[in-house]
């Protein structure tokens, strides 16, 4: 992992001429110190790229929480409350802050030591969040970072609501052509699912990698609860068609489940677990038994490469 020939802290809060000047000569530097007028301007332009550390200063009951708890997702943040008491330090923690202090710390020589420890705690924290956050085989995201992009997407809602949805594809035949054709036959398959469903919905929906059987699909954007039935029914029609795998027509089978978002809850492990529940009890269509047998007068998708 290489390390960044100098660090750009971004500053929303007051800081001493001390402060500054220990952040000018740190061994643990160097630093590009930006200031901004106050938090609302910091928060705001932590989310462009380039920026490495955030220091800004809160209040308990600060509107921005929300706002910070995305920036924080990705930027090492450190917050400046009036006092470092249980509850408000636990409530910054939980926001997704790295550092919870108070303003006397700003005068404090080891204040760049502490910025930088955070830049390099968060830096792990992606490294870490990369090595599972997608399917390797079907390039797809796993469950992780679906339920990341769930979190930024409700909470953009709290503003401004609007209707969204999570389906689930849990996908019978798998298991069959694995035992038919090999794994390597049961590997494309799961490939091929994955270009037909990518294929099915918009750029803007996510198509993610739930299990080594189950696809989950989020549509972020709808003008009506109704719409993620519609969809839902358009790519098991979709599924019907017979994929060609190891020179074989092989055919699968789709159970649907839906989460609708707010009617079904408004925290994504919630849509989560509607979803899986109901596409695990509800029954599959387009594969007759156990054998991999084709719809009558189905043909073959062209587009599964």
């Amino acid at each position: 992992m290489s390390t960044p020939s100098s660090f750009t802290l971004l500053v929303g809060a007051a800081l001493p001429e001390a402060a500054a000047q220990a952040f000018a000569g740190s061994p643990f530097g160097p630093f590009e110190v930006q200031r901004c007028a106050d938090t609302t301007e910091a928060v705001a332009n932590a989310q462009r790229t380039g920026i490495d550390a955030l220091l800004i200063a809160v209040d308990p009951d600060d509107a921005l929480g929300d706002d910070v708890a995305r920036v924080a997702a990705d930027v090492a943040t450190l917050v400046i409350v009036p006092a470092t008491d249980r509850e408000t330090v636990i409530a910054w923690w939980q926001r997704g802050a790295q550092e919870v202090l108070t303003s006397e710390t700003l005068s404090d020589a080891g204040l760049p030591e502490r910025v930088r420890a955070a830049i390099e705690r968060k830096r792990h924290e992606r490294e870490g969040r990369k090595s599972y956050a997608t399917d390797l085989e079907t390039g797809l995201p796993h469950q992780q970072q679906l339920i990341e992009h769930m979190s930024h997407l409700i909470a953009l809602r709290e503003r401004q609501p609007s209707p969204m949805a999570l389906l689930v594809l849990r996908v019978e035949g798998l298991a069959t052509t694995r035992v038919r054709l090999g794994e390597s036959a049961a590997h494309v398959l799961r490939r091929k699912i994955a270009v037909r469903l990518r294929a099915g919905v918009r750029a803007s929906d996510v198509v993610a990698a739930l299990a080594d059987d189950c696809f989950a699909i989020l549509l972020g954007a709808m003008l009506a609860s109704a719409d993620a039935v519609r969809v839902g029914a358009k790519l098991q029609t979709a599924m019907l068609e017979p994929f060609q795998v190891a020179g074989t027509d092989v055919a699968v089978a789709t159970a649907l489940g839906i989460g609708q978002y707010p009617d079904d809850g408004n925290q994504p492990d919630a849509l989560l677990r509607r979803a899986v529940g109901l596409a695990a009890s509800a029954p599959a269509q387009g594969r007759i038994g156990h054998a991999n047998v084709a719809e009558g007068g189905v043909t073959g998708a062209a587009n599964d490469e």
